[in-house]
């Protein structure tokens, strides 16, 4: 069985290269001067929703969403009105630049104006996509938007993949977090529904092979199917089975058709796939 045809890492970033600067945020954090723990940057942001401040948009969110007692209180941060940061080598407040106004400190050798986003650690290949609306990881080089599906991909699926509209606009249909702007890897499967990695090897460990939206195989399953007719050629049905069929629809192909009763599974005869439900004995 084949893997995944793609795996893709969604992660809202930053996109341009700082200017030479007085101080770079890496000597702060060099001195135990870290803003926070997801990312290295030399400043700190101050929420437009609710005034206080935190090392990022993911402190916000994970003290004020998933950790607050009161669900009339859980809100996430609106991170395109970010207007305000705390710069950490002197605590001077201003507004969203690159270079601090007061001691000309780089609070992030990557930053994107727009998504009011820094950090230091320049490996992630950090690019802003227009179509997207937020910044993105893995060079601008190997990606492509795609209009019809809202968002990136990988260009080895450029012409390859099976379009669904604003197909990463959605929750994961395991976990349930929202896909779009999910710092963590993103498969897109053979029916262009996707899904974390994570909760994709987590199906395939309990042998569940099939998109949780669609039913479709979620991988290439011919040598599974082959094997799977070995099996069926190798176990004949006692003679009260021979001669009863079943309808069944094909997950793969939708197609619907008469076919005799097997206890270990069902083939559609159009596109020779296992992965049938029965409807109606005949």
């Amino acid at each position: 069985m084949d893997s995944i045809p793609w795996i893709h890492r969604e992660e809202e970033h930053f996109c341009c290269r700082s200017s030479a600067s007085k101080v770079t945020s890496s000597a702060l954090f060099s001195s135990g001067g870290r803003s926070c723990e997801h990312y290295r940057r030399g400043c700190r942001v101050v929420a437009p929703c609710c005034g206080e401040v935190f090392g990022c948009r993911h402190c916000h969110n994970d003290a004020k969403n998933s950790l607050e007692a009161d669900p009339r209180d859980r809100h996430e941060i609106p991170r395109h009105e970010i207007n305000k940061v705390i710069c950490t080598l002197c605590s001077k407040e201003q507004d969203v630049q690159q270079n601090c106004s007061n001691c000309g400190a780089c609070m992030g050798e990557y930053f994107c104006e727009i998504c009011k986003f820094f950090d230091d650690d320049l490996s992630k290949g950090q690019y802003h996509c227009d179509g997207c609306g937020i910044c993105r990881t893995g060079g601008a080089d190997n990606f492509f938007h795609c209009d019809k599906c809202g968002c990136c991909y990988s260009n080895v699926l450029k012409d390859s993949h099976r379009c669904v509209e604003r197909a990463m606009h959605h929750n994961c249909p395991v976990c349930f977090e929202y896909l779009f702007d999910s710092t963590k890897d993103i498969s897109v499967l053979q029916c262009g529904h996707t899904i974390h990695l994570e909760c994709m090897n987590e199906m395939r460990a309990h042998h569940h092979f099939s998109c949780p939206v669609c039913s479709r195989s979620a991988c290439d399953m011919t040598d599974t199917w082959r094997k799977l007719d070995e099996e069926v050629a190798a176990t004949p049905m006692p003679e009260i089975y021979l001669t009863k069929m079943v309808w069944i629809l094909c997950n793969d192909c939708s197609a619907t058709s008469s076919v005799r009763f097997h206890v270990l599974g069902q083939k559609c005869p159009g596109c020779s796939s296992y992965n049938t439900r029965e409807t109606r004995a005949r």
